[in-house]
């Protein structure tokens, strides 16, 4: 073997520290990845390669009226002189411009197949052409008249643009992504009309709060529609910090199909989303029977998007089918918010609604600045020449002389008539035809014109509210362009609320039928079909006789409280049929031996009970907090050696209370704590026994009791202050009329 080489060896190489040439390099490559390529412009707007292709367009003058040039010749140009990168990177960024589902308003008129939101992919760039849009047009207004400095291109032979002059308020209207290193952007689309109104509220009050800005710009504009269904004062803290998230769900409506039975099109779907790859997501969960309560989805969509899905059974509630589907699928997503952006050009920022603006309507002050100063160059330089012309149609038979008679004219020319070399110049090129009279007066006029416009441009550029000024008119010329009124211009996404509906596909599935329930004191249960049931004509098993009965639906949670203080739940749809005597409840839910059902209703979100126990201890209690999750049940009622009583429900704002000694007290609700659960309070005292029945009523209405014979009394007022008293008093006994049974019913 040979000798190894040093690789220090040569006088140009010097030892560097590893961690040193990594750092440099790194950094290197994180600024490179920063500035040109992932992070847009504030001011335009643009990356570097949507710059360099909208140039280069600019260059081949595909203005929106010219004819459609080959992308591949686009491609060619902005690779060869600008963009020094893979081809297929320049088409793919050409392509995006082009898309109108991607781009809210597109910079590239596309010409061929530009790709498709189903993710397909856009042809070859050499079966492709495209040409620039009216926004794009207005991005490079002025590229001409050094609105904006201009840099060395790659290989130092040409010029591109630093930015354009952004006539149109590009970042928000269009939004941007990239991911760059240790930093990435999200900006979401906008109303372009809606920007130009905050740009102008902005410039008419400079300190416009956050607020004043959101009256115009509400939220996102996404190209594809939907509904946003964030909150608005999270969309205010995103728009306050630059960071944060817009909550977007497709749009969607029902379409009845006949017999009762319907389906749900989706015609807008979340921005980004591929439908082809939604539709399939969509396909598997249904074959993995993760959506039981869809059927069937087919994809209908021709130009415009339509997406059916057929719900499982015709009782589907819509709206519980398309939450299974938002929770589950990309009908539903979070577009990230990251306004992460350079500033100048330079340094990289998350910036807020206000600064965005505020760096959109600086850049175009600044470029207003230069095409002025321009133009005043211009016109001055075309003054000069006018005030030399004149000169010599004022001495013409002299100038004439001069030029017959002398060998070198021009040094004579500006020794005789005080004229700089440009004059001398113009002079010397004038034609003999244009030394009439007619002539002289074109010169006047123009001289006058250019006079007064430069009087105007020098006022211009002295006077800050004057530039202003003329900003907002230019912005209020891009609004109208841009209104809402035109196709274009009209809001897409729409904004809407969620509400959270449990999603219980059980119960989803079922037919909703009205029927009634029926309890045995013997524990039996059943469900007969419909509300209008003969009680009387209903037959038990044995020595068996009705305790509750009560009409409700098949969808509907049915509430049983024990005489031990527990609380169980069945689903109605689960009771069996009326045919029979029903089925014994221990057989449904873990019922101890000893203890018997005291109530039994159905489950009325918001209701209240006031339930309790043989020794008059009781509270109120929610409807919500008798609900149980398993055949165990839910202890509510504490009762101790008592048992459970009475479960009255609460319509009022008074408490009617009866013992079996046959005393009455009335007293106000709220002297009854709600709880849970627990023992609950005395609500009558007693020297022996317990109570009979309990009532609640509303005092305006006052106390109504039937007897046996079914006559109904009703204590109102005055008539009830014998009555009236506190909780846990002993009450005294009952006006003439109240059942012997000591009950409020007869």
């Amino acid at each position: 073997m040979g000798k190894p080489v040093d690789p220090r060896g040569g006088e140009d190489n010097a030892p560097i520290a590893l961690r040193e040439a990594l750092e440099e390099r790194y950094l290197a490559y994180a600024l490179s990845t920063i500035m040109h390529r992932a992070l847009p412009d504030a001011r335009d707007g643009l990356k570097p390669v949507h710059r360099r292709i909208l140039y280069g367009m600019h260059l081949l003058r595909l203005d929106p009226a010219a004819a459609f040039k080959k992308s591949a010749k686009i491609v060619g140009d902005v690779m060869g002189t600008f963009h020094p990168h893979g081809d297929q990177a320049i088409y793919d960024a050409l392509v995006r411009l082009a898309q109108d589902f991607a781009s809210r308003y597109p910079l590239v008129d596309g010409q061929g197949n530009f790709g498709n939101i189903d993710g397909d992919s856009a042809a070859a760039y050499r079966y492709t052409e495209a040409r620039m849009t009216e926004v794009a047009r207005l991005l490079l207004q002025g590229i001409d008249e050094d609105a904006v400095p201009f840099r060395p291109n790659y290989d130092g032979l040409n010029e591109e643009p630093v930015v354009l002059p952004g006539a149109f308020p590009n970042l928000l209207a269009n939004g941007a992504q990239g991911i760059a290193v240790g930093m990435a952007t999200s900006i979401p689309p906008h109303n372009a009309a809606e920007l130009c109104a905050a740009a102008i509220q902005l410039i008419d009050d400079p300190g416009a709060s956050l607020e004043a800005l959101m009256a115009h710009v509400p939220g996102p504009d996404f190209p594809t529609g939907g509904l946003i269904v964030e909150a608005p004062a999270s969309l205010a803290e995103t728009y306050r910090t630059g960071r944060g998230a817009v909550r977007l769900r497709a749009r969607w409506h029902r379409e009845e199909t006949g017999r009762g039975t319907y389906v749900v099109v989706v015609t807008e779907i979340p921005y980004l989303v591929q439908k082809g790859r939604l539709i399939e997501k969509i396909a598997e969960l249904l074959n993995e029977k993760k959506l039981p309560l869809l059927a069937d989805i087919r994809d209908e969509s021709a130009e415009d998007i339509r997406i059916v899905l057929e719900p499982r059974a015709r009782n589907v509630e819509p709206e519980l089918l398309m939450e299974a589907l938002f929770k589950l699928t990309e009908l539903e997503t979070r577009f990230p918010v990251n306004m992460n952006v350079l500033i100048d050009g330079k340094v990289p920022k998350v910036v807020g609604l206000q600064e965005a603006l505020r760096a959109f309507l600086d850049h175009r002050r600044a470029v207003l600045v230069n095409r002025s100063r321009w133009r005043l160059a211009k016109i001055e330089a075309r003054l000069e020449i006018l005030g030399g012309l004149l000169v010599a149609f004022l001495n013409l038979d002299e100038v004439i002389r001069i030029i017959r008679e002398e060998d070198e004219p021009k040094p004579v020319l500006m020794a005789r008539f005080a004229l700089s070399e440009v004059q001398a110049n113009a002079i010397l090129d004038t034609r003999l035809r244009q030394l009439r009279r007619l002539e002289e007066m074109e010169l006047r006029r123009e001289h006058e014109d250019l006079s007064a416009e430069k009087s105007q441009i020098e006022a211009l550029l002295a006077s800050d509210p004057k530039q202003w000024k003329a900003v907002r008119w230019e912005i209020g010329e891009v609004a109208k362009t841009f209104a809402k009124e035109t196709p274009l211009g009209r809001r897409r996404s729409d904004f809407g609320r969620v509400t959270d509906v449990a999603i219980d596909v059980a119960e989803a599935l079922i037919e909703r039928e009205p029927i009634t329930v029926v309890v045995t004191e013997k524990g039996w249960i059943r469900a007969l079909k419909g509300h209008n049931v003969d009680l009387a004509a209903l037959q038990f098993k044995g020595d068996d006789a009705l305790a509750f009965a009560f009409p409700t639906e098949t969808t509907a949670r049915i509430i049983l409280l024990a005489t031990d203080g527990k609380a169980f739940t069945l689903d109605a749809a689960k009771l069996p049929g009326g045919r029979g005597f029903g089925e014994p409840i221990r057989l449904m839910v873990d019922l101890d031996a000893e203890a018997g059902i005291i109530a039994a209703f159905p489950f009325v979100p918001g209701q209240k009970r006031l339930i309790a126990a043989k020794d008059a201890r009781g509270f109120v209690v929610a409807a919500e907090d008798l609900l149980a999750t398993t055949r165990k049940g839910r202890q509510v009622l504490n009762v101790d050696d008592a048992r459970a009583w009475i479960a009255a429900p609460v319509e009022g704002d008074m408490v009617a209370i009866v013992g079996e000694n046959r005393k009455l007290l009335v007293f106000p609700l709220s002297e009854v704590p709600e709880m849970p659960r627990g023992k609950g309070v005395r609500l009558q005292r007693y020297k022996e026994g317990g109570v009979a029945d309990i009532k609640t009523f509303a005092a305006q209405s006052g106390l109504t009791w039937q007897d046996s014979a079914g006559r109904t009394f009703t204590l109102r007022g005055e008539e009830m202050r014998d009555w009236l008293g506190h909780r846990a008093e002993a009450g005294r006994l009952p006006p003439k009329g109240f059942p012997r049974s000591n009950r409020f019913t007869g």
